[in-house]
């Protein structure tokens, strides 16, 4: 995401250069691609990948229903470029309707998204989010697709925002989704306390508290394999940077992002 405003072929060579194996380019409204646009823009941002050296398997989306104007045509060509996985976007409570209400409400998106990905061949993936969306609770992403085929609609499972929401009981929601999960977003914060006031400040990883460790070895403990989505959600340049050159930025960034990547690689020669 922090790469978006450079270029494709920027973001791929310094993605390249980090030693980051694939992208996982944004496909929605503002994002890398746009979803009207997706038949003619995806292929060439697939194609600067290929030239760096790196796969796209994986994509970011702001898909909620199967009857979205874009979803079919996005699904479709992201499916035939050899895209296996996207990101849903998020949904969100309607209180006045209450929570179970909502949740039946979102049951059916799902479903119809299950039936989508099955006639375009590709898995959708929803992500646990920190604050009071839909998914926040790990019970409740269980509770929409225990029964959906994981093949189909599986849960992008996030470490940074299972901790941030259950600080020690995040274990127990990656117990939970463990046979329905279908990647895995990586990344870390802390928290700083002021005015007697927290605010959440993301951090490169290890650098933070997500306990990596027991989050590592619990994934081989259940035999959870699947892709990894490196989030990057710091700044990977602060505001003196900003004035450099782009070759000066590139540095910057390569390094930055490397450090994460070889942590993230660390952990999985350990474990």
């Amino acid at each position: 995401k922090p790469l978006d405003s450079f270029g494709i072929d920027f973001m791929a060579e310094t993605v390249a250069m980090a030693g980051i194996g694939g992208l996982d380019p944004t496909v929605r409204p503002g994002g890398l691609v746009e979803p009207a646009s997706v038949a003619e823009s995806l292929p060439k941002v697939i194609e600067a990948g290929r030239r760096a050296g790196l796969k796209t398997e994986m994509m970011v989306t702001s898909i909620l229903g199967a009857e979205e104007p874009h979803a079919e045509k996005v699904l479709s060509t992201a499916a035939s470029l050899g895209v296996k996985h996207y990101r849903l976007g998020w949904y969100r409570y309607d209180l006045q309707k209450g929570i179970r209400a909502s949740l039946a409400e979102v049951r059916e998106k799902l479903e119809g998204l299950a039936a989508l990905n099955e006639q375009t061949g590709i898995q959708g993936g929803y992500q646990n989010h920190s604050g009071t969306m839909v998914g926040a609770p790990a019970w409740d992403i269980w509770e929409l697709i225990r029964d959906l085929p994981a093949e189909r609609i599986s849960c992008q499972f996030d470490i940074r925002h299972a901790v941030t929401e259950g600080a020690n009981s995040w274990i127990l929601g990656l117990h939970l989704l463990s046979r329905n999960i279908g990647s895995l977003a990586v990344k870390d914060f802390t928290w700083e306390v002021k005015g007697g006031k927290t605010k959440l400040i993301n951090v490169p990883l290890g650098e933070g508290i997500v306990d990596f460790d027991r989050y590592f070895a619990t994934l081989k403990e259940l035999n959870i394999v699947a892709p990894i989505t490196l989030h990057v959600e710091y700044p990977l340049l602060d505001k003196n940077e900003e004035t450099l050159s782009l070759l000066q930025k590139q540095k910057i960034m390569v390094r930055k992002l490397k450090k994460d990547a070889d942590f993230i690689r660390s952990k999985l020669a350990q474990y």
